[in-house]
């Protein structure tokens, strides 16, 4: 006579089923990842769709560049003068990556974090706000006092957060948009 657990089933089973569910969270874990680029990728489908008919709509001339990078999707629109896409500021380019997050939500119900890039525009701010980050770091370190910087965008921020928390210091922001800005405090 085989025993049993408080639930009724034999031992045997009970291992065989949790060695199941074990393999099927697995597998889960496993898809997850895929799963997550997969729904980007279509976002960034999605997005260029968009912006393609955009550019038709405005007769202008630009490739489109589709990737993932981290937990967002990210599309670049590279071509002869796109200047008037990206605006004096990047204004425009702001306005347009949320019309672009507006279409992919019309298509998908879920807010997107998409990233809009024009003519390296957005990359080449990274690169100068990490020269900023950089440089207000090695001032952290060297006075042992809070620096704040200029006013940023949401986006600039971002950067100069992330270049802080590489460094291994700690960053906040303060303020009221549009006037919010980066504090970096001393360790």
């Amino acid at each position: 006579m085989t025993g049993t657990t408080d639930t009724g089933v034999e031992p045997e089973q009970t291992q065989e089923t949790e060695a199941v569910e074990a393999v099927e969270e697995t597998s889960t874990d496993a898809a997850e990842p895929s799963a997550r680029v997969s729904r980007l990728e279509q976002e960034g489908d999605i997005a260029a769709d968009y912006l393609e008919e955009l550019l038709d709509i405005a007769d202008l001339d630009g490739d489109l560049d589709i990737d993932v990078e981290g937990d967002r999707a990210s599309v670049s629109i590279v071509g002869a003068d796109l200047s008037q896409l990206v605006g004096a500021k990047g204004e425009v380019l702001d306005a347009l990556q949320e019309l672009t997050r507006l279409a992919v939500y019309r298509e998908t119900g879920e807010r997107s974090r998409l990233m809009l890039d024009i003519s390296g525009h957005r990359a080449e701010k990274r690169a100068a706000l990490e020269k900023i980050a950089a440089d207000a770091i090695a001032d952290v370190r060297s006075s042992k006092e809070k620096v704040s910087l200029d006013a940023m965008s949401p986006f600039e921020r971002k950067v100069v957060h992330d270049a802080v928390a590489a460094a291994g210091l700690v960053s906040e922001s303060e303020g009221v948009e549009p006037r919010r800005f980066v504090v970096i405090l001393p360790e």
